[in-house]
């Protein structure tokens, strides 16, 4: 169980390239979140049921899906446990917008037996976690109940463990794996369509020609995502250096953090960027990747990054803060290249490093299996 496409985000595309990859091991059906939230509190409430994934269920009995306000989408997905009769029941948690929903179906699972498995991918959503009110604590208070109502838990890596405990929330006596973020490797059966933003770019016929090199920031433009520092490094670059780049920024603005963009439009070399702001569609994104150098990821805090993993999946060179999860999720990738957190003049210094030399890729990184064994593992 996890969102559907209506509201697209990282999870979305997680839950169903999870139900792909479990489907080769076990049967699989998916009962998804239609409607997320009251359209009009989403950040990215524009592009709401945009067709803008080429992936689908295809294949896989699904339901698609409960509405947050609940009414008759709650009577259909019963309808639809009723007759896929599951053995486990699989909840994907990143929000508290999910909460009331997930609540409530983990309690009917158990009171008929079904064993609840829960995936952690956030203790709470960073925009939640930043109010200091209702929303935070209540936040905190329904994946306590979760976590007292699940059999098994499944985290990404050992500090999940750890921020959960920082939370407050209790782990001992419940039976967890570990298994790390499988790739998104789905992009490379899209057909790639460049933004039309892009189209005629002068930058674009001089990354055509090789005679520069494509820096890019890719995914929701948020303030822990740290966009401004690159902003900064790209802008303290010599001039010589950054007519050897280009800085290209696709994502959405949400929480009205604007702060990055005001910064670039101050920056001496921005006439060497390039911004797509908006939420692009998978044969966007494709092309975007495809003539990228190397992403840059300087967040101030992440337990994991959906960019990351398409760029480790593509083979792509990375440049990240030194965070504990993303550490963690990088440890031993040859690609990807870690500066202290926060330190704008190494994050400078790696830019420049990327303006002198050839392009280049990796071997592609990461794989499923791991994820299908951890769960054959709570499943045990």
């Amino acid at each position: 169980m996890g969102p559907g496409f209506r509201f697209l985000g990282g999870v979305s595309v997680y839950t169903c390239t999870l139900v792909r990859a479990l489907r080769e091991d076990f049967p699989v059906s998916a009962l998804l979140i239609r409607r997320l939230l009251p359209r009009r509190l989403y950040p990215g409430a524009a592009r709401v049921g945009d067709r803008l994934t080429s992936l689908d269920y295809a294949g896989v009995p699904h339901f698609d899906g409960i509405d947050w306000f609940w009414g008759r989408s709650l009577v259909q997905a019963l309808g639809f446990l009723r007759r896929q009769r599951p053995e486990v029941l699989v909840l994907q948690w990143w929000t508290a917008a999910v909460g009331h929903t997930y609540l409530l179906l983990a309690l009917l699972a158990r009171l008929r037996g079904v064993p609840v498995l829960l995936e952690v991918h956030e203790v709470q959503d960073p925009g939640e976690a930043g109010t200091a009110g209702l929303l935070s604590r209540y936040g905190r208070l329904v994946l306590r109940l979760l976590l007292g109502l699940a059999s098994g838990v499944l985290l990404h890596h050992g500090r999940d463990r750890e921020a959960l405990e920082d939370a407050g929330l209790d782990l001992s006596g419940t039976r967890t794996a570990v298994a790390p973020h499988g790739p998104y490797d789905h992009l490379a059966a899209v057909v790639p369509s460049e933004p039309p933003e892009l189209a005629g770019d002068p930058l674009s016929a001089q990354l055509a020609d090789g005679s520069c090199r494509d820096v890019l920031f890719f995914g929701l433009i948020r303030p822990y995502k740290g966009l401004e520092d690159l902003v900064e490094a790209f802008g303290a670059l010599p001039r010589a250096v950054a007519e050897r780049l280009v800085l290209t920024i696709v994502g959405e603005t949400w929480e009205g953090w604007e702060e990055p963009l005001r910064r670039l439009r101050d920056c001496p070399h921005r006439d060497r960027a390039r911004v797509v702001n908006r939420y692009v569609s998978d044969a966007e994104a494709a092309a975007v990747f495809a003539g990228a150098d190397v992403l840059v990821l300087p967040y101030r805090r992440a337990s994991s990054s959906g960019p990351l993993h398409i760029a480790l999946a593509q083979g792509l060179e990375v440049v990240v803060y030194d965070v504990p999860a993303l550490r963690a999720v990088t440890a031993g990738q040859e690609s990807v290249r870690v500066v202290p957190a926060g330190d704008v003049a190494a994050l400078s210094a790696a830019l420049e490093r990327v303006a002198g030399q050839e392009r280049r890729r990796f071997e592609p990184a990461g794989d499923w299996r791991r994820t299908v064994e951890a769960y054959r593992e709570l499943l045990a």
